[in-house]
């Protein structure tokens, strides 16, 4: 995985908690539930690198 990705990834990752802390802060469940998802994808493709990376 390049150094990119792996930043790319954390800030995608940072971006949904920013997102679902705003959500529950302001009571808004489509956009907490957006944050959490955001997060989701950020793990998904960090593990999808990572197997990549094994098989190098």
């Amino acid at each position: 995985m390049g150094l990119d990705d792996k930043i790319k990834n954390a800030a995608e990752n940072i971006a949904g908690k920013a997102k679902e802390a705003a959500g529950k802060a302001t009571n808004n469940e489509r956009l907490e539930a957006e944050g959490q998802a955001d997060q989701t994808k950020a793990h998904t493709k960090q593990a999808g690198e990572n197997v990549k990376d094994a098989f190098k």
